[in-house]
């Protein structure tokens, strides 16, 4: 069986081992790095779209190699969808996500609807063609921090059907329903069905 090979546009050693796994041993995806890509990857984009393809084209264009990139964003309703495709930086560049909960409880403050979502796009570029796969869960902004795993803002967001936040959660049981779980196995059945590309 032919193995087909990708560069997944992250740097980022957690996540790229995550969605290894999660796209199986017949794809094989290699890091920017491994093409002596160090520094960062631009995302300059308002959209998480306009994010992922950024990523994912400049790949492309310093390697020619079919490649995929990936952004996510917390949206919340009473917020407008804020902190959205500003969520790594919601309480300013070189803060970290303590902060970022921190202002987002905040503005929830006296807020009774704490309907939010996670949305991921990933952006795939297979010989030069362009593709967009996303991946959402619902859920809602608690009241305070709870849990000691995952990161960013899994402490407060509680996936709905569920009693507990992302941060409660093992890593199994956060990938099966996860945003990005859900967005890579899109993208994993199109590669699948699409191996001819």
């Amino acid at each position: 069986m032919d193995v087909m090979k990708l560069i997944f546009a992250t740097n980022n050693k957690h996540k790229h081992e995550e969605v290894q796994k999660l796209v199986g041993d017949s794809i094989k995806l290699a890091t920017p790095s491994d093409f002596g890509i160090t520094e960062d990857i631009p995302e300059n984009q308002n959209t998480l779209e306009g994010n992922a393809l950024e990523k994912a084209r400049y790949i492309f264009s310093k390697t020619g190699v079919s490649c995929f990139a990936d952004d996510t964003g917390l949206e919340v309703r009473a917020l407008n969808g804020e902190p959205g495709v500003y969520s790594a930086r919601y309480a300013g560049t070189g803060k970290d996500n303590n902060a970022n909960i921190e202002l987002l409880l905040e503005n929830l403050q006296g807020i009774t609807d704490r309907t939010a979502r996670f949305r991921t796009v990933i952006a795939l570029i297979i010989n030069g063609k362009e593709f967009l796969f996303e991946g959402i869960v619902a859920g809602e902004i608690l009241l305070k921090k709870t849990g000691e795993g995952g990161f960013g803002y899994d402490p407060v967001f509680k996936p709905d059907g569920y009693e507990i936040s992302f941060a409660q959660m093992s890593l199994n049981e956060k990938n099966d329903i996860s945003h990005r779980g859900r967005a890579v196995a899109k993208l994993a059945e199109f590669l699948h069905q699409n191996e001819k590309l």
